[in-house]
């Protein structure tokens, strides 16, 4: 006696093996279009606009301040020096690490920034705010004198809190700290005297 119940469709074995073997084929070929489609897929222009040379307006500046731009990702601290700042800079050379930039310079710092401040203008300093250590990123300790995890004869800087780098106004690291190499200055120019275009240099 038949298992099938009385009322039930009767599927032809034959054509069910045809429909089975279609469906699988199909799912094949959905996966094989798939790939070459994927791999289409192109960078977005916001992505591409990550790694172009961006401008920037430094004409409200004030001396003293410090303004921060993104650059392929990376934040850039632009920051105007006081003359009493960039008077001071000779003065620490013996506690830095690398004071004149010598140390890896086509990586962390163009020709025409391997001076005593490490700029074009030497009132302007321009670094990628990223410590040369683990990649963290350092905090402004600006004003000069004693200050937790700072020495008492500190004349401003930036300190990486996550393993005590510190840095003067120059992005040089001081001697005996984690951080390797000195903050590095970007490829930039002016385009005037008050704008920067930073990721892109006519001496690079």
């Amino acid at each position: 006696m038949s298992d099938i119940p009385v009322g039930a469709p009767r599927i032809d074995k034959s054509k069910r093996t045809w429909l089975i073997a279609s469906s699988c084929a199909g799912a094949v070929g959905g996966v094989a279009t798939a790939i070459p489609f994927v791999s289409t897929f192109q960078p977005s222009e916001r992505a591409k606009a990550a790694g172009a040379p961006i401008e920037v307006d430094i004409s409200a500046m004030q001396v003293g301040e410090k303004l921060t731009v993104e650059w392929r990702g990376k934040p850039v601290w632009i920051l105007k020096r006081t003359p009493q700042q960039i008077a001071e800079l000779p003065k620490l050379d013996s506690q830095l690490a690398d004071p004149k930039s010598e140390r890896n310079p086509a990586e962390f710092t163009p020709e025409y920034a391997r001076n005593e401040g490490r700029s074009i203008k030497p009132e302007v300093l321009v670094v990628v705010g990223i410590c040369t250590h683990l990649g963290c990123s350092p905090i402004d300790r600006l004003q000069p004198g004693p200050q937790p995890s700072l020495p008492d004869n500190w004349e401003g800087g930036f300190l990486c809190p996550c393993h005590g780098s510190t840095f003067d106004l120059a992005g040089r690291v001081f001697k005996n700290k984690p951080a390797p190499d000195n903050l590095p200055v970007p490829p930039h120019m002016y385009l005037s005297d008050t704008r920067l275009l930073i990721g892109e240099d006519k001496k690079a």
